[in-house]
Order: C-alpha cells, then structure tokens, then sequence
C-alpha cells in the first residue's frame, strides 16, 4: 500500500467515523506533497447532516455541515491529523468540533488482515468541558470485492466530559464495490455508556457511493434504538430520528 493510499484511506476513515456521511471513495490526487517523509494530504465533504452513531449533530438536520480532514501519512504506516466540522446542539456553546488524530495502519504479516490503531480527540473551541478522546481499534479483511471492518473503541477519558462515563463502541462496517466503481457499504454497531444514569444504544446506516467527475457522492440511511424511554435522550429523541443524508466530497 503507497503513502497515498493509505493517506486517503486514513482521511477517508476519519471522516467515515466521525459524520456517518460515509464517502467512501477516494481519488486519486496529483497534488499531494512530501513532507518529513511522507505525503500530506485532505479532503473536504458538503452533507445534508452530521450523523454519529446514530445521533444527528446539527439539531435533527436543522443546518448542513461542511467538514475537513487534513493529515500526513508514510509509508510505514503512521499518520496524523486533525478533523474539523460545523456543529449545532441545544448547548449554544457547541458550534464546532476539531479532532486532532494520531494513528498506525497496517496489515499482520502476510495474512490479508489489517489493523488499524488511532487516537482521537473531540476538541469543541468554547466547551472545553465537553471535550474527550477515545481509542479506535479496527481489524479488516478484503474478500473480493467485499470488505469487512470490525470496531471496538472505548473512551479514554470522561465521555462527553460527563464526569464518571464511560463508553465503548462495537461496530461492524461491511463494503462491496462493483466493477462499474459503486460501492454499497454499511453499518451496526452498539454505543455501549456506562455511568450513573448512563444507557448505551444500537445503531445502523446503510448507503451507496459513486466517484463521478472527480467528486465523490453518497447517500445513506441512518438509524438508531433510541426512543422516548431512553435514559439519556428520552426528551430529544428527535435528534436520533432515522434519516437520509446526503453528502459530496473531494479529496485533494
């Protein structure tokens, strides 16, 4: 795998996990730059909605979002980056989110399986105290035209910033991509939330992709378990409605 590659793949992931708008081809791109030995590299994706793990980040759709990934990449495998988005919650503190990332990409010996080990932080600019990390661990095998991830990622420290949570998510992101270049890929996963008045969630989207002049386009279905007897979001469920979201991106 070149620096590009997994530089893309990279971009691409963090952008994936984080706003559920699943672009998930990348392209090919002439104006990358070597630094420090590697390539550095980004993309920016336009989305009807922010939509992670099942919950939407603008309100229920009420403002689209713009997103940027810009990160390094070697040959090696390491990377590192920052993820940026416009966001909206009841919270008027809360308008955007920057996610500065660190990871290791690879595959184990000859087996066909790969890894892939990241830091990331939620960093909101005005509501430190909502910031957090969480560890994501993903292994993934390539079957024909099919691929299979599989996610666990806990929280490093407080989820959300509330004091004495914890969560791990369990997911798993199965893909296949035609010959003609469309690609159908998916989601299930569980928000496992532990912590005084603390309850977890399942979640699901389902999607198709196709890279078209140079831009990559995707639409996608949302869902989620959540409902008005939710102890954390029983007076907002709103926000975990199922949905479409529609979202275009370029990478660069």
């Amino acid at each position: 795998m070149t620096v590009k590659m997994k530089l893309q793949h990279t971009l691409l992931l963090s952008g994936l996990l984080l706003s559920g708008t699943s672009i998930a081809h990348a392209t090919d791109s002439d104006s990358s730059s070597e630094v420090l030995g590697g390539t550095i590299n980004g993309n920016l994706t336009f989305a009807s909605d922010y939509v992670f793990r099942g919950e939407s980040e603008t309100m229920d759709g009420d403002v689209p979002v713009v997103q940027g990934t810009l990160g390094w990449g070697n040959d090696d495998g390491w990377y590192g980056g920052v993820f940026a988005s416009n966001i909206k919650f009841a919270d008027p503190n809360l308008e955007i989110v920057t996610a500065p990332f660190i990871g290791k990409a690879g595959e184990f010996g000859d087996s066909g399986f790969t890894y892939d080990v990241m830091v990331f932080s939620y960093l909101y600019p005005g509501a430190s105290y909502s910031n957090y990390t969480e560890l994501w661990l993903k292994v993934g095998k390539q079957f024909g035209q099919a691929n299979v991830q599989l996610e666990v990622t806990p929280t490093i420290d407080d989820w959300f910033g509330v004091k004495g949570w914890q969560g791990v998510n369990y997911a798993i992101h199965p893909s296949y991509e035609f010959s003609n270049g469309l690609k159908v890929s998916g989601s299930v996963g569980y928000q496992d939330l532990d912590g005084e008045g603390a309850e977890g969630w399942g979640h699901w989207n389902l999607g198709i992709s196709k890279a078209y002049l140079g831009l990559n386009f995707d639409l996608r279905y949302h869902g989620s378990t959540v409902d008005e007897s939710h102890l954390v979001y029983g007076t907002q469920t709103e926000i975990f409605d199922d949905r479409f979201v529609i979202g275009i991106n370029k990478s660069f």
